[in-house]
């Protein structure tokens, strides 16, 4: 039990060290020019209700936004789907703009009409689905407030 305690702080340890950097440009710049298809989510730990942010990639879903749940493939969904699921209501960073939203998950009509135009766009979400199986990677609505 201990190893996978130290397996789980590691692997959060290495993400913060990845994020922490993206985060701080994000800001500086009022998002980050290279990849405007990025928004910082803000969610509360499902367990903790610790405050976290993550950069995300996104895109618009009407007037909303759909972010993907595809944690570069891995077996298990990223942290922050089981944290918006604990606590849908939250808000993320676009630019320099902060906008109150509610998530969902979206079902699988919705879910479809979202992913399978992205994983065209990018297609290294096509890879994160090859290698998820048989997990099928959430698309998760945040919805304006």
């Amino acid at each position: 039990m201990a190893e996978v305690n130290d397996a789980k702080r590691l692997e959060v340890e290495e993400r913060n060290a990845r994020n922490i950097p993206l985060i701080e440009e994000f800001r500086a710049n009022g998002g980050l020019p290279d990849n405007p298809e990025v928004l910082l989510l803000h969610h509360r730990g499902a367990k903790t209700g610790n405050p976290r942010v993550n950069p995300v990639v996104f895109t618009a879903a009407g007037d909303d936004f759909a972010v993907f749940a595809s944690n570069a493939g891995r077996p298990a969904n990223p942290d922050w789907f089981y944290n918006l699921v604990a606590h849908p209501r939250t808000s993320i960073e676009i630019g320099p703009e902060t906008i109150e939203v509610l998530a969902r998950v979206a079902p699988r009509e919705e879910r479809s009409a979202i992913w399978e135009p992205w994983k065209i766009k990018m297609p290294g979400f096509a890879e994160y689905e090859k290698t998820a199986a048989p997990r099928e990677i959430p698309v998760v609505i945040l919805e304006r407030v």
